[in-house]
């Protein structure tokens, strides 16, 4: 299998020395009061740079973009400088490391925005859980952005992109997927707008290409990737329809027409995602390779043997994975030398500090 996953490919204007991606992996470290990075993470990232590629946890564009305790940022000058400090160790390494753009929009709460209501495209509460620094609690109903507050979230994302410049990223990824932002304005049961940006898919879609233009200001086409889970169903207010296959098929259709680095597109990881809906595919990007002709990454619990099948088989040009770069920070070398996988401890992945995180060792061969 490592003779399919090991090779070189090229996402864009973004070159891997393999095709072996870290997938963004929300790990909650940054514990400090202006929402940086840390030394520890610098660390950490840096411990898996032999990636082709490192996409980063998903890092909020503003404030009010929040949706998860001890998410990073890129909207200040402490934070691009944290990040600087991630860059560089991944550079130092050989890496290549791309920022993913966050806007969690109504999936939040108004312990995590300041006091202010979370966001979204319609006043449409998710009923939701979000964990808050004293507990669990469930969303509430969103505020309904106006015409001109859209505008300054398209601005937003266009200064968090700037900022990922300045902070040494090699490229950005626009979080599209998973129930957020984007994904509340795409799906009709989240978006009832009667204006252009509801209703058609084209005015449903309105949204992410104006934020597209407006990072594309600031960050080469070829440098920008965008990230896609058609299946989510269930999750987060989100339902799979009969309207949401050509709905995604229109965007991806659409966002071919740009030169970009590349589409990356999740399977169904739990049966639970198609449970009771008519409407899903079992086989994303099957769907969706026949459609584009950008470059694609495929993630979504595969094992590097599947991985290996799906690039051999033509499904997409490169493969990320989740948890077992949170416990094989040398997932590279593991697979090369057909050793085995150390298991995560999903006890570990949010709860801060070391434990869990910097702390899984490389793979030593039993005596």
């Amino acid at each position: 299998m490592s003779e399919a996953l090991l090779p070189p490919c090229r996402l864009g204007d973004i070159e891997l020395r393999n095709r072996i991606v870290m997938a963004p992996l929300t790990r909650c470290r940054a514990d400090n009061p202006e929402s940086a990075p840390t030394a520890l993470m610098a660390t950490y990232y840096a411990q898996r740079a032999a990636a082709g590629l490192i996409v980063s946890e998903g890092t909020i564009v503003s404030p009010r973009a929040r949706g998860y305790l001890n998410s990073p940022g890129i909207w200040s000058t402490a934070q691009v400088d944290g990040w600087r400090r991630v860059t560089d160790a991944v550079h130092a390494a050989g890496g290549r490391i791309v920022c993913q753009l966050w806007h969690c929009g109504r999936i939040s709460h108004p312990a995590l925005t300041g006091g202010e209501l979370p966001v979204a495209p319609s006043a449409i509460n998710p009923q939701w859980r979000v964990q808050l620094a004293d507990g669990p609690a469930t969303t509430v109903t969103p505020h309904a952005l106006s015409r001109s507050e859209i505008r300054d979230i398209v601005g937003q994302f266009g200064q968090a992109a700037a900022n990922a410049m300045a902070a040494g990223f090699d490229g950005v990824e626009l979080h599209s997927s998973n129930g957020y932002l984007f994904h509340q304005f795409f799906a009709a049961c989240a978006n009832q707008r009667d204006d252009d940006y509801g209703g058609s898919h084209e005015n449903r879609a309105r949204f992410f290409f104006e934020v597209l233009a407006e990072v594309a200001r600031h960050v080469p086409l070829p440098r920008i990737g965008f990230r896609l889970n058609p299946m989510l169903n269930r999750f987060h207010g989100i339902a799979v329809d009969a309207d949401t296959v050509p709905m995604w098929s229109y965007l991806v259709h659409e966002a071919s027409r740009l030169p970009l680095a590349y589409l990356h597109l999740t399977e169904v990881v739990h049966p639970r995602q198609l449970a009771d809906t008519p409407h899903g595919l079992s086989d994303v990007a099957a769907h969706f390779r026949p459609l584009t002709g950008l470059p694609l990454i495929n993630n979504g619990a595969l094992d590097p043997a599947r991985a290996a099948d799906r690039i051999k088989a033509g499904l997409c040009d490169a493969v990320a994975f989740g948890q077992a770069w949170i416990a094989n920070p040398d997932l590279v070398e593991r697979i090369a030398q057909g050793q085995a996988l150390a298991a995560a401890d999903p006890a570990t992945f949010y709860q801060g500090g070391t434990t869990g995180y910097t702390d899984y060792p490389p793979y030593t061969a039993p005596h």
